[in-house]
C-alpha cells in the first residue's frame, strides 16, 4: 500500500507575521515548526504502513527551509520525502496549493491514501485536502477520528461531525483528512534523526510535476487579499442593575436592529 501524506510548514503562532502589502504570511525570518494537525497525519500513515506493509511518502509545497519538517518527519518513520518549491508556487492561494499538491501526487502514482491535517494553523481553511481530493476525482472523508476497517480496496472511517460521528465507506483510491482524536503522534527516533540526516529529498518544480503555471502560485490564485489591518477595539459599554432589566432588554434588541441582525 502506497501513503501519501501532505504536511506544512507554519510560522510558530507566537511568532507569525503577516505582510501587509501582499496579504501573506511571512514565513523568512520566523520561528517555523510542522503544522500539528499534520503530525496526526503522518502517524496515521506510518500505523497503515505498520498494518498493510506498504510505505509513506511525505510531501510539502514551500521555500527550501521547509526540507527541516521533511527531515524530522523521516525522524519519525516516512519512507521518502518530496519537498514542491519554486518561485512560481509562492503566494499560492488553497486553490492553487490544491491544484500544485495534486500534481505531485498524480507524478508519485499508484497512491492508495493520501491523508492531509484536517486544516493548517496558519489559514485555518480546511479546503485543501478536499481540493486535492477534488482535482485528482478521487472520494474524501474529512474530519476522520478513527478507521475502522481498511482491505487493498476499500476504507471504513468515523467522521467527526457535531454532536456525533459518522461512519463512511468508500473504496480505495480516498484521500482523508484527519483531527488530533485519531491517535497520538510518536517522536522521532535516535535512528530516524541519524536517517533524516543523511536522507535526499527530492526537490520538484513546475516542470517536474508538468503543472501549467497560470494554475500555479500568485498568479493561478483566484482569491486575492486586498487588504489586511488590526480591527478597532471598542469598550463602550453600558451597565444596567437588577431593577433595570426591562431598559437593558430594549436597550439590546434597539441595538441588534441598528447592526441588522435582527
Amino acid at each position: 500500500m502506497k501513503i501519501i501524506v501532505c504536511i506544512k510548514q507554519v510560522p510558530d503562532p507566537e511568532h507569525a507575521k503577516m505582510d501587509a502589502k501582499s496579504g501573506t504570511v511571512v514565513r523568512e525570518g520566523v520561528e517555523l515548526m510542522i503544522n500539528p494537525f499534520d503530525l496526526y497525519a503522518v502517524e496515521e500513515g506510518l500505523r497503515l504502513k505498520e498494518k498493510m506493509r506498504g510505505e509513506v511518502v511525505a510531501i510539502s509545497m514551500g521555500p527550501p527551509q521547509a526540507e527541516e519538517a521533511l527531515r524530522e518527519v523521516i525522524g519519525m518513520g516516512v519512507d521518502q520525502c518530496i519537498l514542491l518549491t519554486s518561485r512560481d508556487f509562492a503566494g499560492a492561494d488553497t486553490w492553487a496549493t490544491s491544484y500544485t499538491l495534486a500534481k505531485a501526487c498524480q507524478k508519485i502514482g499508484d497512491y492508495d491514501v493520501i491523508i492531509c491535517g484536517k486544516q493548517a494553523i496558519d489559514g485555518d481553511t480546511a479546503q485543501v485536502g478536499p481540493g486535492i481530493a477534488a482535482q485528482l476525482g478521487i472520494p474524501q472523508i474529512t474530519f476522520v477520528r478513527k478507521i475502522d476497517e481498511i482491505s487493498e480496496k476499500n476504507i471504513k472511517a468515523e467522521r467527526l461531525v457535531e454532536g456525533g460521528y459518522e461512519v463512511i465507506s468508500s473504496p480505495l483510491p480516498i484521500l482523508i483528512t484527519v483531527v488530533k482524536e485519531i491517535n497520538e503522534p510518536r517522536l522521532p527516533t535516535l535512528k530516524g534523526r541519524l536517517n533524516a540526516k543523511k536522507a535526499e529529498i527530492a526537490h520538484w518544480g513546475p516542470e517536474e510535476i508538468a503543472a501549467d503555471k497560470d494554475k500555479i502560485g500568485i498568479n493561478g490564485s483566484p482569491t486575492k487579499v486586498d487588504e489586511i489591518f488590526t480591527p478597532d477595539l471598542s469598550k463602550d459599554g453600558k451597565i444596567f442593575n437588577i431593577e433595570q432589566l426591562d431598559a437593558a432588554a430594549e436597550e439590546i434588541v434597539k441595538k441588534q436592529k441598528e447592526m441588522g441582525l435582527i
